[in-house]
């Protein structure tokens, strides 16, 4: 039998995928141990990192190693470490963090992604959505809040060039979480007035939101469950990334319920993912379909669309989608009352 000389690219590959939860257990743990955060003033010696961190020193300096091949760490010198730009990303403090999505990803996505195969198989799902959010421990809670809250400051930038609320006096951010998306637009339009709207657990840490972004004087936060109703009085409402939670039965009623709330010449605006029609070897589509499978291990009927699917959607709840705009990997879509 003649060998092959090397495994094919495709073999390597594949393996560098499969092994790929190895990398986010990497990045989690450094997460965890805040080695970010005491990098983030600077270069700075393993044995400085061992006593801020409080890590023993060999296991320390074997996990930097691996730090500097995911290009998140560089060696300094011999002995020291410093962030690189994507490194930084990772402190709690940085523009746009995302140290609680690392958090996340590890503390709470298992707990979903560990029954991905009984739900392939079967379509169904022994954990709904509601039950995952409703068992949440303060602790977790904490950690999902604040890893929403990273993913929204991300596609931030790109949501208030792809769209002009210019025109919109009173914007309602239903289902808002601590209300990042409705301080960075209130900021970029100084006259308009706002709302967040969520549960009741979010109301401290939406309320520090706001007034650390320098806001409180044009917006509150009101508690409520969007399944039972929206608060009125805005001439639009903005969800986003909640319609992607429910089946189609449930965000019926959670857009029923918005426009009751909204005027006849209200708007709604959708902050969403959406799936291509043909899906594509690259980065953008691959995001977007295990976005759609954590949809699927959430609750089974949990799902992202497309925009056909979203169309159809709000048309069930007498809307009338009149355009989509590209933001990054998200989109606004915009719809009426029809």
């Amino acid at each position: 039998m003649v060998l092959p000389l090397a495994s094919p690219p495709s073999a390597t590959a594949l393996h560098d995928l499969i092994t790929s939860q190895r990398i986010t257990a990497v990045i989690h743990v450094a997460a965890r141990l805040g080695v970010a955060d005491y990098l983030a003033g600077g270069a700075k010696s393993t044995s400085e990192l061992v006593e801020e961190t409080g890590a023993q020193e060999r296991s320390l300096r074997r996990l930097l190693r691996a730090l500097v091949t995911l290009g998140i760490c560089k060696l300094v010198g011999k002995d020291h470490f410093e962030l690189t730009a994507m490194g930084g990303h990772l402190a709690a403090g940085a523009s746009q963090s995302l140290k609680y999505w690392a958090l996340n990803e590890v503390e709470l996505m298992p707990r979903l992604w560990g029954s991905l195969f009984d739900t392939v198989r079967t379509g169904k799902n022994p954990t709904t959505a509601a039950e995952f959010f409703e068992n949440m421990t303060p602790e977790l809670a904490k950690i999902f809040d604040q890893a929403m809250a990273e993913i929204t400051g991300m596609v931030l930038p790109e949501v208030l060039a792809a769209y002009d609320f210019s025109g919109i006096t009173r914007l309602m951010d239903v289902g808002g979480g601590c209300g990042q998306l409705l301080s960075a637009i209130l900021n970029a339009y100084p006259l308009m007035r706002g709302a967040v709207f969520d549960l009741p657990r979010c109301a401290e840490a939406a309320k520090k939101q706001l007034s650390d972004a320098r806001v409180s004087d044009r917006s509150e936060f009101i508690g409520g469950s969007f399944f039972e109703a929206v608060p009125d009085g805005a001439d639009a409402v903005v969800l986003k990334s909640v319609i992607h939670d429910w089946d189609d039965e449930q965000s019926c009623k959670i857009l029923d319920n918005c426009r009751q709330a909204l005027p006849t010449s209200g708007k709604l605006l959708l902050v969403e993912r959406l799936i291509p029609e043909i899906p594509e070897a690259n980065p953008d589509h691959c995001s977007i379909a295990l976005s759609d499978l954590n949809m699927l291990a959430l609750g089974g009927s949990a799902c992202e669309r497309t925009e056909g699917e979203f169309r159809e959607l709000l048309s069930k709840t007498r809307f009338s989608m009149t355009r989509v705009q590209r933001a990054g990997r998200y989109n606004v879509i915009e719809a009426t009352l029809a």
